[in-house]
Parts: structure tokens; sequence; C-alpha cells
């Protein structure tokens, strides 16, 4: 799945404030009680990672899908 820059930067703005660590699964269902758009919640599922300990983990693994 190819990602823009406008789509990741949303997400990281989207994802702020989380509090961390927090698996993909907690993102995913964040994401779905918040509104997220479809396109960015099959984002969220296609993270490498299951579990993130810090927004710069997640903000790599974000960008390692772009």
């Amino acid at each position: 799945m190819t990602v823009s820059g406008a789509q990741l930067q949303e997400l990281q703005e989207y994802l702020a404030g989380l509090d961390y660590p927090l698996s993909r699964e907690d993102l995913v269902r964040w994401g779905q009680e918040n509104g997220l758009s479809t396109a960015a919640l099959q984002l969220l599922r296609s993270l490498p990672a299951e579990q993130f300990g810090s927004p710069g983990e997640l903000g790599d693994a974000l960008r390692g899908l772009g």
C-alpha cells in the first residue's frame, strides 16, 4: 500500500496525544471510535509492528509504509 506524505501527516496529527504504549489493535479501535476514514483505518491495520512504545516508533512505522 502506498502512502502519501499528506496522508502520513494527517494521521500523525490525528494520533497526536495518545497514551503509549499501545497496540495496533488499540490504534484501529481508536480510529473507528473517532471517525477515521476507511483508507486511514486500512493504513493502521497494515502497520508491521503489533506494539508501539512511543510516538516516534509509530511515526517510523507509518513512514515505513510510504
